[in-house]
């Protein structure tokens, strides 16, 4: 049965060893991991963590970036008028009371499996801006800023840099990882929050340029070129080891170390079977690739779902732009055309993956322990343009959750009768991460320190309990 809540109360260093190693030539070794990974040990990895806490081992974050439009998914208005409502009707959902977009036939039919939040707020129209609230917890400074890039002051970590504080990891695969790509605006202007931040680069989440979907996608950091055999391989590793021990010598600073703790974990990662395993789609039946859909995003689903059942903590799948998008409307900016873009190229590979996901998850007994967050940086204007498409909309918007202890089935706040601003339990972004890392087994007011190591916490929003 649905149910529906209100919110509660809101109560550096010079030249580094990485460097000299470039400038020596070692890019011989074939590695481009070295300069991924970072260490994973912290002193805050296991403050704020309670028993009482958390049912999540891993959480995978479904971003659609472009702003998914609320009356087409998750909060239809079909008594609104037409300008309003479009022209896709709302269907039932496996939940009695709970309609969804008609162009969500699958997801609707595992409706019981998710919470809506249909009154998350940031007021701010921008991609970029709000965005980075969205991935952070923390608002732009200033807000409504388009084209926003990363920097003092707005270098607040995002999600997997905390993650990867906040946990050790199991030693072989990144505790977080950003795949397929990065979140970009038009002209390649890569968006603030998905780096590490203030927390220095040793936090920053593992991030995959990759197309999960090419009949020959490998991730090229896990496999030695043909011309490295094995041997050769140690005989390298040899001799960057013999090259550390005089550089330690320059530098007592404790960077030194750091990259030895990163080189080893990159030759660990290629001699570990179970890291290329988890990497290797070819692994899965045929049947169940083709559940998830043969596009980037559907395989990137699949791949996520493979890498929270080898231990990574946070995967973050972005949906970014291919080649068919075009400036006017690319990925789910639909200021024109919304109602084609959606029916032809966006909904049905989102239905589809999110319903494979949900369906493989609890069919794997994963669901309970790994949380599924769908979101994007915004919804979209409840009027529909001169363009039949529908422009920013920060005022209001749709994020759904799944599994990690969060109760399926229900709806948490309310928009307006046209969707155009909160009605009830309104939610800010901080009050999602706060959520989210409730879910993890941390409390908002877990302290992690920066590279000066000032103490601040990991969020200052207010855990949803209503939908636990």
């Amino acid at each position: 049965m649905l149910t529906i809540h209100d919110a509660g109360a809101r109560l550096c260093d010079g030249v580094t060893r990485r460097e000299w190693l470039r400038a020596g030539s070692l890019g011989v070794f074939g590695l481009s991991i070295p300069a991924l990974l970072q260490t994973r040990q912290a002193s805050a990895a296991t403050a704020g963590v309670s028993p009482a806490f958390g049912k999540a081992k891993s959480c995978i974050v479904l971003f659609l970036m472009g702003g998914p439009p609320q009356h087409e998914t998750w909060d239809p208005k079909p008594d609104a008028p037409l300008e309003i409502r479009g022209d896709l009707k709302p269907i039932r959902s496996a939940v009695p009371g709970l309609a969804v977009g008609e162009l969500m036939p699958r997801v609707a039919g595992l409706a019981g499996k998710c919470c809506v939040l249909r009154a998350v707020s940031t007021n701010d129209n921008a991609h970029s801006s709000s965005g980075y609230w969205m991935l952070t917890g923390y608002p732009h400074q200033p807000t409504n800023v388009e084209n926003a890039t990363p920097g003092a002051p707005n270098d607040w970590p995002c999600l997997g840099a905390m993650v990867r504080r906040l946990r050790p990891g199991n030693g072989m695969l990144p505790a977080s990882v950003t795949l397929p790509e990065h979140i970009w605006n038009t002209g390649g202007i890569t968006w603030p929050g998905q780096n590490a931040g203030f927390l220095g680069r040793t936090a920053d989440p593992w991030l995959m340029m990759c197309d999960p979907s090419a009949p020959d996608f490998e991730v090229p950091e896990l496999g030695l070129p043909r011309e490295v055999p094995p041997l050769r391989l140690q005989e390298r590793r040899s001799l960057l080891e013999q090259v550390n021990v005089h550089l330690d010598g320059v530098d007592r600073s404790g960077a030194m170390a750091r990259y030895d703790n990163q080189t080893r974990q990159a030759f660990d990662l290629l001699r570990s079977a179970r890291a290329r395993r988890a990497f290797n789609l070819q692994l899965e039946p045929a049947a169940v690739r083709e559940r998830y859909g043969m596009s980037r995003f559907g395989q990137s689903v699949l791949l996520a779902r493979r890498l929270v059942e080898a231990g990574v903590s946070l995967v973050q799948v972005n949906w970014t732009r291919t080649k068919e998008d075009k400036d006017t409307n690319p990925v789910w900016d639909t200021h024109s055309d919304n109602s084609k873009r959606l029916r032809t190229a966006l909904m049905p590979p989102m239905d589809q993956a999110c319903s494979a996901l949900l369906t493989d998850l609890a069919e794997r007994g994963l669901l309970d322990e790994t949380l599924v967050v769908w979101m994007g940086e915004f919804g979209r204007s409840p009027k529909i343009n001169r363009a039949a498409g529908r422009d920013h909309w920060g005022h209001v918007f749709s994020v759904a959750l799944a599994g990690g202890g969060v109760r399926g089935g229900q709806v948490h706040g309310a928009s307006d009768r046209i969707g155009g601003h909160p009605k009830e339990g309104r939610v800010q972004p901080q009050d999602l991460t706060a959520t989210i890392f409730h879910c993890l087994g941390f409390r908002p007011d877990t302290e992690l320190h920066d590279t000066q190591g000032r103490p601040l916490v990991i969020s200052r929003g207010e855990v949803l309990r209503q939908i636990f």
